[in-house]
């Protein structure tokens, strides 16, 4: 008979299983409710660590959050690295951000201009000098700028490795699905569901749908750029992250709808704004669409801490397009607070009562 745990986690995602992870090394017994582990937003993700090219206008504390969680992931990932006894991906080769028109350069310097502004490290390239870096990219680019702390990781490898840490640190995962916060038997319950949270917590958690295709390069070789590609081609936004085994994921859209069908339309603009960019694409093999359903709320901001009214039940959930860069400080926060009961002021602008 399973021992009552001291922690609960609802969803194997990465956020949840790296809350596991660090409860259970913390000495906590941990169970981990999920009859799909790793079938989420974290399925279809790029893997983006880009605290710099994710800072967006008006989203100052986010964009803190971003980089504090991006600073703890050397650490994190050579902890996991050993706790796992894996590999997951983990690369610091930058991120360049280029625009294909005068009109993509000028959109991209705007943001890029904001985000000098709040001092984060990106810094204007010429064509020739983006060319020089990565030789793949068009001729025809008119510029663009790079962003060299911005890392990326392979998501699917991410949750693989997280599951492992986890159990051996201890943690157990149950199969079953939750239906409702009164079937979890724990002083703590975290809920870290994705989407899922809105029907199991009422929190304002709504989905918003991504379309990402993956490719190969031929003979599997690797790509021929190293760095992670965020561009603006023809006013289409697009990034290309490229994995050493010759995967390259193109993505994403953002769309305010629930379902998960791949459209045409969004193939079309997503391979065209790829192909405008990085011209050898046209040659690699379209091996995966998929669509997913990221956590958005009503300020893209996360939701972490306590749950008003719900003694014992904690959130970590609602991290629209940055779950995987905020999986190591979320971890670090919400474990903190169930062993302390001392909320960092990290927390405190992302707490659900700001809804209230």
């Amino acid at each position: 008979m399973l021992t009552r745990p001291d922690v609960a986690v609802v969803g194997a995602g990465p956020v949840g299983l790296a809350i596991a992870w660090r409860c259970a090394t913390r000495g906590l017994r941990v169970a981990v409710h999920d009859p799909a582990p790793g079938s989420g937003a974290s399925r279809v993700a790029a893997g983006m660590l880009a605290p710099v090219a994710e800072a967006y206008f008006g989203e100052r504390e986010l964009t803190g959050l971003l980089t504090a969680s991006a600073a703890r992931w050397p650490g994190f990932a050579a902890e996991l690295t050993e706790a796992a006894a894996t590999e997951f991906g983990y690369r610091t080769d930058g991120t360049l951000v280029v625009g294909l028109t005068g009109d993509d350069l000028a959109e991209a310097r705007r943001l890029w201009s904001y985000q000098q502004g709040l001092g984060l490290p990106i810094s204007a390239l010429r064509p020739s000098q983006l060319r020089e870096r990565e030789p793949a990219l068009t001729p025809r680019l008119r510029g663009g700028a790079v962003a060299p702390g911005d890392h990326q990781v392979d998501p699917r490898r991410l949750v693989d490795a997280l599951r492992v840490a986890a159990e051996r640190a201890g943690a157990t995962l149950l199969p079953g699905a939750v239906t409702g916060l009164a079937e979890v038997d724990a002083p703590v319950v975290v809920v870290a569901a994705g989407c899922g949270a809105a029907a199991l917590t009422g929190l304002p958690v709504r989905p918003v749908k991504g379309q990402v295709l993956r490719l190969r390069a031929p003979d599997h070789r690797p790509p021929g750029f190293r760095h992670v590609i965020r561009g603006y081609a023809d006013g289409e936004p697009v990034y290309l992250v490229p994995r050493a085994d010759g995967e390259v994921v193109l993505g994403a859209t953002v769309e305010e709808r629930a379902d998960t069908e791949v459209t045409a339309g969004a193939v079309l603009r997503l391979l065209r704004a790829a192909v405008d960019l990085v011209p050898e694409l046209a040659e690699y093999a379209l091996v995966e669409a998929t669509a997913g359903l990221r956590p958005g709320t009503p300020d893209n901001a996360p939701i972490l801490g306590p749950l008003p009214g719900r003694p014992g039940v904690l959130a970590a959930t609602g991290h629209h397009r940055h779950g995987i860069v905020l999986t190591p400080v979320t971890a670090d926060l919400i474990t903190d607070l169930i062993v302390t009961g001392r909320p960092d002021p990290l927390l405190t602008p992302f707490t659900a009562d700001r809804f209230h």
